[in-house]
């Protein structure tokens, strides 16, 4: 295989998000090929989100940065990571032990909440706390501080902290800061 050019271009990126999202479509979105071009569109894209269409098709714009880092050799992050195992689906069909550590940032209670397919709903929201509250083990969450998430975490016994957090990502360019929830549960 062709080594990817790892460019900080707008015509290299949009090709190479082109060419990622028809991996996507030949279901090989699984491939060395695939992780690399995933690799440098979230490097490279608008404030390194990661956000999919209805299609499942990565749609986040250029990103305009002046310098990327880029890293060739990722070795250190996979010896890092070799323990550890990563799953994709719904949280709720996840294996996990009871003395797992679970950290959950689902999406934020606000408006827009289609990431992906299918989105995340209310419905799928009150699912993951009920979920998490029937987990023995310790657990955190993060989530905006909207007045129905604090009464649902808090109605299933989680401890809850707010804070202040910065905004790197607004389609208006408002960077004001949002109050978000750190609920915790378990953690003795």
């Amino acid at each position: 295989m062709v080594e990817i050019p790892l460019e900080n271009n707008s015509e290299t990126f949009y090709s190479h998000r082109e060419r990622f999202n028809k991996l996507i479509q030949l279901r090989q979105e699984e491939t060395k090929e695939a992780a690399e071009l995933f690799y440098y569109l979230n490097r490279t894209c608008f404030n390194g989100l990661c956000r999919f269409n209805s299609k499942g098709e990565f749609n986040v714009p250029f990103g305009k940065y002046a310098n990327i880092g880029y890293v060739r050799d990722l070795w250190d992050y996979a010896r890092l990571l070799s323990a550890w195992d990563f799953s994709l689906g719904d949280f709720s069909r996840l294996d996990v032990e009871q003395s797992d550590f679970i950290y959950a940032d689902p999406p934020y209670d606000v408006e827009f909440t289609t990431y992906s397919a299918g989105g995340f709903s209310w419905n799928d929201q009150v699912r993951l706390v009920e979920w998490l509250s029937s987990h023995p083990g310790p657990v955190v969450a993060s989530n905006q501080a909207t007045p129905r998430i604090l009464e649902l975490y808090k109605k299933h016994g989680f401890t809850l902290k707010t804070v202040q957090a910065p905004r790197r990502i607004s389609c208006t360019g408002d960077r004001t800061p949002a109050l978000e929830m750190i609920a915790y549960k378990n953690l003795d």
